[in-house]
């Protein structure tokens, strides 16, 4: 990539030219800002729309200053990038006019002039005064969260008077959120927008021909919620939401599946088995299942020992205590 895949921001020198290598690299990238302050090179191809205005972004970057072998700001080494909001955690205006134009899957090299990137000043130490410096950006994902907060913030009226096809694309917007918080442990914020995306399909009245689009996503959200309870430890939650699933579909193996998990946590052992029981019907060698029940047949045993030793410490003869005959 450029001069090196692994170091971008070092690119080939060319003794027999005047002109840098920024300046050399710029003449075979595209100009997306009209004035050739932020000019771009795809390296591979996404997929599917564009970023969104207000969008919220997952990306792995990194920026390199011209003649340096290593990144000045980079998020690569994270596990898992952190969602950005555009307008909001992007501060670089050319960054954001990048991701503007990018397309899921893409990963595209930028190069940023003074102006769209860190001024006149720069950002001492670490970026000298009017440099220009050279992004490469990788779009992961993104959310379009503009849409979800306006149709949020409506009435339940309001919401009514927007066709299905909208509260279920918003419903969706809304459970992506919550899978990508989940993802990065923050259960109690995944939980608030899974019930976001549940009450706006509580509130939806379909008619029958549709009603099953509205009872399929109903089903996906409350087995996330489900599984986020386990989670935060509230196994009764976690049951409630599991069995509302399973009124929608009984034979869910998911569901049924969270429900034995949470009445083995709240120590339900017949319970437990019978969710499990019926869960591993539906998938017989689903070994996350087997498992469980393995787990459940360990707690019995240890529980049925613990009654017993209990029953033979309440009517075993006290030491040095009267015995039946003695006055």
């Amino acid at each position: 990539m450029g001069g090196s895949a692994r170091n971008p921001g070092v690119l080939p020198r060319d003794d027999s030219s005047s002109q840098s290598p920024y300046q050399r690299l710029s003449q075979r990238m595209l100009d997306i800002s009209g004035d050739r302050g932020v000019l771009k090179d795809v390296i591979r191809e996404g997929a599917g729309e564009l970023v969104a205005p207000d969008a919220s972004v997952l990306v792995k970057y990194s920026g390199y200053l011209e003649h340096m072998d290593k990144p000045f700001d980079s998020n690569c080494f994270r596990k898992t990038p952190r969602l950005m909001k555009l307008g909001e955690d992007i501060t670089l205006w050319g960054m954001e006019l990048g991701l503007l134009s990018m397309r899921r899957g893409e990963l595209a090299r930028f190069l940023f002039k003074p102006t769209y990137a860190y001024g006149t000043l720069g950002c001492p130490p670490l970026i000298p005064p009017n440099t220009t410096v050279l992004f490469e950006i990788e779009l992961l994902d993104f959310l379009d969260s503009a849409e979800s907060d306006k149709f949020c913030a409506l009435s339940a009226e309001q919401q009514g008077q927007f066709p299905l096809q909208k509260v279920l694309k918003v419903a969706a917007t809304e459970r992506e959120f919550g899978n990508y918080l989940f993802r990065q442990n923050r259960f109690y914020d995944a939980k608030v927008r899974y019930k976001r995306a549940l009450l706006l399909l509580h509130r939806r009245t379909a008619p029958p021909e549709e009603q099953h689009l509205v009872e399929t996503a109903r089903l996906l959200v409350l087995l996330n919620l489900s599984f986020t309870y386990l989670k935060l430890e509230r196994p009764t939650m976690a049951l409630r939401y599991g069995e509302q699933a399973l009124i929608i579909d009984r034979k869910n193996a998911k569901a049924l599946f969270r429900c034995g998990q949470a009445c083995l946590l709240m120590t339900e052992y017949q319970k437990a088995r019978d969710f499990l029981v019926r869960a591993q019907r539906e998938q017989p060698f689903n070994h996350d299942i087997n498992k469980e029940l393995k787990k459940l047949a360990s707690y019995y045993r240890d529980y049925v020992d613990k009654e017993r030793d209990m029953c033979h410490r309440m009517f075993a003869p006290g030491d040095g205590g009267p015995t039946a005959g003695e006055n």
